[in-house]
């Protein structure tokens, strides 16, 4: 393998843009400004495989000899690398099997089928992959193309600080590098730690995945008995050999961060930038933002690899309702309020100005209601503010908010059927999305029939969706359609909805 001091010279003679772009070091304003320092993006998500793995797949692969491209190549890769390798072997036209995890998201496999390359998937992370890769390299003869512990894939990944110190060769505090297998914060901490040792090398994994940093804290690589497999790109029980030893001599710290904080630092940049990255792509900006904090860094210079944007569609509803606690921005308080007229309005004109996101309920028992409530905050301390007047005003509240169960399942699940409940009737409303529109909808009812179900959840739209339960009295039949005539929003009857009966109704 090759030495450290060689990599200098590897990386500058390193064979990338046949098939790779410089890609742009873009300013980013918006999150600059709310953290108060000089934030840029190194945008390898533009890359034509939209990742950063073309660099070091191509680098290797153009170095192989006629005789090893006829054998063909193989390789184990989460996605990113895979869409590498295959786009590589279309350009040198050579044959490509990739194994891959059955986890891997289909707009990865859908990529890599589409350059011509065979996909075999096994087993539920890289690791899992490799062993079956290296028995196929065996057995047909064909190169295996490593995804980070090679120096040649290293020294193609380098060539991301080569473009950074030129685009940018002013001051710079750190630069943040996302860690799978290592081949990325290697390669680049080489390169750096050579012409600029003053810059700090922060390598950033998520905490379900934190092999480098145990690793690197350890004195010796272990292998995690299993990974989480949100950020599927850096899902890597073992980091490389070749890896390993570089981050050792190079790398300042390595950075952990929470599925939560990458989805926040995906609607960061999607707020700077308009472009969308996959979970491991913004693994380097959730990084960025907890050192800065952390540290209490102010007006430094900091750059973040946006390393990637292969995410499946279907995921950006997760990772729109997580970035809201991963910059903490939003609360969720269980709150335990009278069951009875007027407490719901009560309520709502304690919370005062700021935004409800959500609101769940649903009738229990006839002397207490519990209330499941997403809040928009500015700060947790506005959340401990909020309970103690609650509290004063005796209404019991309990803050969730980093209650992984009531994140992921409760909110899902508040309701059931009401078997007490009588004349109730289930409408639905729609209004328009602004603030005091839901307090107004109460106000609205001053008070008069009980609310014995209700479900609200803001999504962004113009228009807000409120489902409804409420006690109307047979008698009072004229007088509820006389309010909801005056409240003027469009509104529907589904009291006869087969699937309120079969769920909700009592």
């Amino acid at each position: 393998m090759a030495m450290s001091k060689d990599y200098l010279e590897s990386i500058i003679k390193a064979r990338v843009y046949d098939v790779a772009i410089e890609s742009p070091l873009e300013f980013a304003p918006n999150l600059s400004r709310r953290i108060g320092n000089k934030v840029l993006f190194k945008r390898e998500d533009m890359q034509p495989v939209f990742s950063f793995k073309i660099r070091g797949a191509y680098n290797k692969m153009s170095k192989l000899s006629h005789a090893e491209l006829e054998r063909g190549v193989v390789a184990a890769s989460a996605g990113n690398h895979a869409q590498g390798v295959a786009m590589a072997a279309q350009h040198l036209k050579c044959r490509a099997t990739i194994v891959m995890p059955t986890t891997a998201p289909h707009i990865k496999v859908d990529a890599v089928t589409r350059r011509g390359a065979e996909v075999v998937l096994i087993g539920d992370s890289y690791s899992d992959c490799y062993q079956h890769a290296l028995n196929l390299a065996e057995q047909t003869g064909a190169t295996l193309i490593h995804p980070f512990d090679d120096p040649d894939v290293i020294a193609g990944q380098g060539t991301v600080a080569m473009e950074i110190l030129r685009q940018y060769p002013d001051h710079i505090d750190a630069v943040f590098i996302p860690v799978g297998g290592g081949g990325l914060l290697a390669g680049m901490a080489a390169y750096i730690k050579r012409l600029r040792p003053e810059i700090k090398i922060m390598g950033v994994e998520p905490t379900d995945a934190n092999t480098m940093y145990l690793s690197l804290k350890l004195g010796e690589r272990i292998t995690l008995p299993q990974v989480g497999i949100f950020a599927d790109g850096v899902a890597v029980k073992q980091v490389g050999e070749e890896t390993f030893r570089l981050c050792t001599d190079f790398v300042d710290d390595v950075i952990l961060v929470d599925t939560d904080a990458m989805c926040a630092a995906i609607k960061d940049v999607f707020e700077d930038n308009r472009s969308i990255l996959e979970p491991a792509g913004a693994l380097a900006i959730a990084g960025l933002k907890a050192w800065a904090t952390r540290e209490g860094k102010q007006d430094a210079t900091l750059i973040a690899i946006a390393s990637g944007a292969n995410m499946n569609f279907d995921r950006l509803r997760y990772i729109a309702e997580q970035a809201e606690m991963g910059e903490q921005r939003e609360a969720i308080v269980a709150v335990t309020i009278p069951e009875q007229p007027g407490s719901f309005r009560t309520f709502c004109k304690l919370i005062g100005a700021r935004n409800i996101t959500e609101f769940n309920y649903r009738y229990s028992c006839a002397t207490e209601a519990h209330v499941f409530v997403g809040l928009s905050i500015q700060n947790r301390s506005e959340v401990v503010d909020l309970i103690a007047n609650l509290a004063s005003a005796k209404i019991a509240a309990v803050d969730l908010t980093d209650n992984e169960l009531a994140k992921l399942h409760i909110r899902h699940l508040v309701g059931g059927k009401a078997p007490n409940v009588c004349n109730e009737r289930l409408m639905r409303f729609e209004f328009p999305e602004r603030p005091g529109a839901l307090l107004n909808f109460l106000d609205g009812m001053n008070g008069k029939w009980n609310i014995s179900l209700f479900h609200y959840r803001n999504h962004g739209a113009d228009y807000g969706r409120i489902l409804v339960g409420i006690q109307v009295p047979e008698q009072d039949d004229a007088a509820f359609k006389d309010f909801v005539k005056k409240l003027g929003y469009m509104h529907w009857d589904e009291s006869n909805n087969p699937a309120y009966h079969l769920f909700l109704g009592a």
